[in-house]
């Protein structure tokens, strides 16, 4: 009886070396789907809801949508966002208020959980599907997302 189950595990264990060369041969014909990524940076196209880089959207006159409410940074899980603010005085009615000064993006620390824009009130903040984030220097991942210059747009002042 041992010798028969013997005898049988060893036509067994062959018959699975045959069906694993088998599975190896058919990988080896078949067309490769491989993508060479540096060389083929122009056909790369991730999925249009990729949460790649995130972004401050200007308009033609250097405007933007940041209120510098401070939403997105209390919801940064790790701190990502720090918007800093200064005061400034208000040309029509002479009060001061609240502006942005710099909005500051550490790319590095970020984990992408959209928490920020999901919150954002007056949607000024969006993700592009950039991903090539890859650096020499860690302090490069730091970004100024708002631009020099900018303000805030006349329709959301009102």
């Amino acid at each position: 009886m041992k010798m028969i189950n013997y005898i049988k595990n060893i036509f067994l264990g062959i018959w699975h070396l045959l069906q694993g060369m088998y599975i190896a041969m058919l990988n080896f014909i078949r067309p490769k789907v491989t993508e060479q990524y540096p060389e083929n940076r122009g056909k790369v196209s991730p999925h249009e809801r990729f949460r790649g880089q995130l972004i401050m959207p200007h308009n033609e006159q250097n405007q933007h949508k940041c209120t510098a409410c401070k939403i997105c940074e209390m919801n940064c899980p790790n701190g990502t966002i720090r918007v800093v603010t200064k005061m400034e005085t208000d040309p029509e009615t002479g009060k001061e208020k609240k502006v942005l000064d710099r909005y500051m993006y550490d790319i590095g620390s970020c984990i992408f959980c959209a928490l920020c824009t999901e919150s954002c009130p007056s949607d000024a903040i969006d993700w592009t599907t950039n991903f090539e984030h890859g650096l020499f220097t860690k302090s490069k991942l730091v970004q100024r997302l708002n631009r020099e210059g900018s303000s805030l747009m006349k329709k959301i002042r009102e």
